[in-house]
């Protein structure tokens, strides 16, 4: 199972940005995807997380301007950045967990993507 993110880059404050990762892999369902970041100096924190079923949940810091949506047929998760802010400054991190193969394989918890810089500048 391997995850590849895509979509970081710089802009201004107040500007978008939309995160892309997919999975790939003998992969049958994953039950939940999300995004984590770590800015400069902090710990890695949880951005967003939706489940199969796509029910979201959002850090309390980017709830109205983050949105998470997935596509199960694509094994891909969606971050959709508005109204960016300096603070949103970090490498963005996919993440996979509850993965199961074909025939109900259980194929681990836990997978990550290399990560993707974000930077907004003020």
């Amino acid at each position: 199972v391997q995850l590849q993110a895509s979509g970081g880059g710089s802009v201004q404050a107040g500007g978008s940005l939309r995160l892309s990762c997919v999975a790939s892999g003998a992969i049958f369902s994953i039950n939940s995807m999300g995004w984590y970041r770590r800015a400069p100096g902090k710990q890695r924190e949880l951005v967003a997380a939706i489940t199969r079923g796509s029910n979201p949940d959002y850090a309390d810091s980017v709830k109205g301007r983050f949105t998470i949506s997935r596509d199960n047929a694509k094994k891909a998760v969606y971050l959709r950045m508005n109204n960016l802010k300096p603070e949103d400054t970090a490498v963005y991190y996919c993440n996979a967990d509850g993965v199961y193969g074909y025939g109900g394989a259980y194929l681990g918890d836990d997978y990550w993507g290399p990560g993707t810089q974000v930077t907004v500048s003020s």
